[in-house]
């Protein structure tokens, strides 16, 4: 089964991609964030005629995130729990059938926090880490597969971006923002890619401004952080580097990672 995550950054802009995406790559199950889209608004039909299933937690203009599944989810749970008054669409949880028993999945879209000074966007940012650490913990109590899926803006290490004195001051990179990543690894999650390789220069972002793409500097902030039962059926790990090539491209890549799941 093959599970992967992608900042689409507007469905509606990238729609002929994502369906060019979606049958080249054939994922099994995808976890979308930014679709910049109602649910209402979601264009449905062109992914379900490609066999998809798709459930969505949209917001109009910003954020939102979205499950597409060739199996439909058994349950679906939408939002974030741990503060009832945040009403921005940043998650969504599938939980699917497979042989053996249940797989979670979940698509997160971690708030940004720039500029860090900002006296609400960084802590917003640190207190939500706080609340997906406190989902995490409950979930794995389960003893379930589960993957945490999603833009995390987050560059784990220094070689996860081009310029580490670039970054330096930036949200994504303060040492409180990794300190609280490292908290989510501590758990006994496994980030996929660092599963399988240390390479450098493996990033899934871009800016569209200065030639980030041209000159390869890049962060990597997408991540599939996998439990213990999780990482016991994963297989390989793959940053879909090729399609940021396409014409009217998102600024990140898919992140994919396969695991020997199969449908129940």
């Amino acid at each position: 089964m093959k599970i992967a995550t992608w900042n689409i950054n507007g469905v509606k802009a990238r729609i002929a991609n994502l369906c060019e995406w979606l049958k080249s790559s054939a994922p099994d199950i995808v976890c979308l964030q930014e679709i910049k889209s109602e649910d209402a608004g979601f264009p449905r039909l062109e992914i379900e005629a490609l066999g998809y299933h798709v459930e969505t937690h949209g917001q109009k203009g910003f954020n939102g995130v979205a499950l597409l599944s060739k199996m439909k989810p058994d349950e679906v749970n939408r939002g974030l729990p741990g503060d009832d008054g945040d009403e921005q669409a940043r998650f969504i949880e599938g939980v699917f059938s497979v042989k053996g028993g249940a797989l979670r999945v979940c698509s997160l879209y971690l708030p940004n926090g720039n500029p860090p000074d900002d006296p609400v966007k960084y802590p917003y940012k640190l207190a939500w880490m706080e609340r997906l650490k406190a989902f995490a913990e409950d979930r794995l109590a389960l003893e379930e597969p589960l993957i945490l899926a999603g833009d995390y803006n987050v560059i784990p290490e220094p070689y996860d971006c081009h310029d580490p004195l670039v970054w330096a001051g930036d949200a994504l990179f303060l040492p409180q923002t990794r300190e609280a990543f490292r908290r989510l690894e501590h758990l006994g999650l496994v980030d996929a890619v660092r599963a399988t390789t240390d390479e450098t220069k493996l990033y899934s972002f871009w800016d569209y401004q200065g030639g980030a793409w041209q000159k390869n500097n890049g962060i990597r902030i997408d991540h599939l952080l996998l439990s213990p039962e999780a990482t016991d059926r994963f297989r390989a790990g793959q940053i879909e580097k090729h399609v940021r090539t396409w014409e009217k491209p998102s600024d990140h890549v898919p992140v994919a990672g396969w695991f020997d799941f199969e449908a129940a």
